[in-house]
């Protein structure tokens, strides 16, 4: 039994699929199927069970599910600190999502490592906001950039607010936006399918179909679009203004926009939190965060993102 074989068996029950893990993991479907394989013949007990509705834990593998999620944090602990005592970097794996990537995550990453100065090894990805909690639980982020995450039992989270702003709906300007939202074509980044996003909401209360959504590799792409009249897009009111005052795109109405969003920062709580963790938490709430986070870079697509730190996309 191995902690690699731990970590496959904790991330396909919390995420639900071998699939999902791998993603996780940045690893093929077929090794997280052979850890599990293999922790499955060493307790004798299949652990979890593939079922129409997803996977489900067979009584042995609830009593284990808590006991591994413990030991695979133990052994992320155990690694830091081997790391602090030869005087290497600290890690710091942060999570965000895709239009925080796009458009923010450059600048940012950029200015936080002048700040550390080489004493912190930064990896930033992309994650669906339902992995994040399951990610920093299972140390394979410290922190997650994003909508608020609600704890859930054992995977107990502090998620504070950092920036506030409002989701707003645009168009091109030179075209009219008649009857229901819900019977326009919407053009949205991958944040549109994402069900746990701001985007998301936005679109279930404005009661829009998912045939009338198409999705763009990002955000950029998404505005472009829209600004030739191929339908609406979603955008936060602070990222979308340049495009706004250069009348390339112009806010279209609905009953449900500007709708208030926050980011929020979310880490383990304070007594299990990384060093490394506690000082981007600390950088952002500086005005020098705060002013990245308002007027950032006019973005670039998530599969171009290399800020000055190393970069893994988990998704």
């Amino acid at each position: 039994m191995t902690l690699a074989q731990l970590n496959a068996f904790v991330l396909v029950a919390r995420l639900g699929s071998v699939t999902n893990a791998a993603k996780a993991l940045g690893v093929s479907e077929p090794a997280v199927s052979q850890a599990l394989a293999a922790l499955r013949q060493h307790h004798g007990d299949k652990l979890l069970i593939k079922r129409s509705g997803g996977m489900t834990l067979t009584p042995g593998g609830r009593q284990l599910l808590p006991i591994a999620s413990q030991m695979v944090a133990l052994g992320a602990e155990a690694e830091a600190a081997v790391r602090r005592a030869n005087g290497a970097a600290e890690r710091l794996q942060v999570a965000v999502t895709s239009e925080f990537a796009e458009f923010v995550a450059n600048p940012l990453f950029e200015a936080f490592g002048k700040r550390v100065a080489g004493r912190i090894e930064a990896t930033a990805g992309l994650a669906q906001v339902s992995e994040m909690p399951v990610l920093i639980t299972n140390r394979l982020a410290d922190v997650a950039i994003g909508p608020r995450l609600d704890s859930e039992p054992g995977q107990e989270l502090d998620s504070v607010p950092i920036f506030q702003s409002a989701l707003v709906v645009v168009g091109s300007p030179r075209h009219r936006y008649e009857g229901s939202p819900a019977q326009w074509q919407w053009l949205v980044d991958p944040a549109g399918a994402d069900p746990q996003t701001d985007t998301s909401r936005l679109l279930r209360a404005l009661k829009v179909p998912d045939s009338a959504i198409q999705v763009f590799p990002n955000q950029t792409a998404a505005w472009s679009a829209a600004g030739r009249g191929a339908g609406v897009t979603v955008a936060m009111e602070h990222l979308v203004a340049a495009e706004l005052r250069r009348q390339e795109l112009a806010v279209v109405p609905t009953p449900k926009t500007p709708m208030p969003v926050c980011w929020h920062v979310s880490t383990l709580p304070a007594d299990r939190r990384s060093a490394a963790a506690n000082s981007l938490r600390h950088f952002l709430s500086t005005p020098s965060a705060m002013h990245v986070m308002k007027s950032p870079s006019s973005g670039v697509p998530p599969s171009r993102f290399r800020p000055p730190v190393y970069v893994t996309i988990w998704t």
